[in-house]
């Protein structure tokens, strides 16, 4: 297990912040891994670094393990749409209930200096669950958006991460292309010649 695989966003992240989560655990060479979300603070930290959460929650291993949950049906759910599938229906029940676990409604809010504004309330325990229901939406998005049909997963051994093709390109990093790259050329030159 591995902390930081120091690999850029893959094609599509930065849209789609759902497709974030499904890379947040990645397959690296030589049979290691990183969890992006493997503690709660790093839970936390990958929270705040999309705009999901503040930066001085005190995350639980009950939150991380929730959005690691949620990471698994989204990854299902891309795994079945690249592989032209039927969903998974633990996945779909997973997303559907992550959508409904937070009203939609921002709650009317007073502040005495500038007024009557509008916000939704982020408690602690609910900040999981706006940022659920909030990465559930964009699963939706994604899934159900012209978009889709770019969705690939990478082409690369062993990478397990997905991205949204751009042209020819499949792989979600230039590390990924270089490596299928590296492996092609070491194919063509081991494979006997035939005459």
């Amino acid at each position: 297990m591995t902390d930081d695989p120091a690999l850029p966003p893959a094609p599509g992240e930065e849209q789609y912040p759902a497709l974030a989560l499904a890379n947040s655990a990645i397959a690296l060479p030589g049979g290691h891994t990183a969890d992006l979300l493997g503690t709660p603070a790093q839970t936390n930290h990958w929270l705040t670094e999309h705009g999901l959460a503040p930066v001085d929650i005190d995350m639980r291993e009950m939150c991380a393990a929730q959005l690691r949950s949620l990471r698994e049906q989204i990854r299902a759910l891309l795994a079945s749409r690249t592989a032209g599938l039927p969903a998974l229906p633990a996945a779909l029940s997973a997303i559907n209930e992550a959508l409904t676990r937070v009203p939609t409604a921002r709650l009317l809010q007073w502040d005495d200096k500038t007024g009557p504004y509008r916000a939704t309330p982020h408690p602690t325990t609910e900040i999981v669950d706006h940022a659920l229901a909030t990465l559930a939406a964009n699963a939706a998005d994604l899934l159900t958006d012209p978009d889709a049909e770019r969705l690939t997963a990478c082409d690369s051994t062993p990478c397990n991460r997905y991205l949204l093709r751009h042209g020819r390109r499949h792989w979600c990093s230039t590390r990924c292309g270089d490596r299928a790259r590296a492996a092609r050329a070491y194919t063509r030159r081991t494979q006997p010649r035939t005459n």
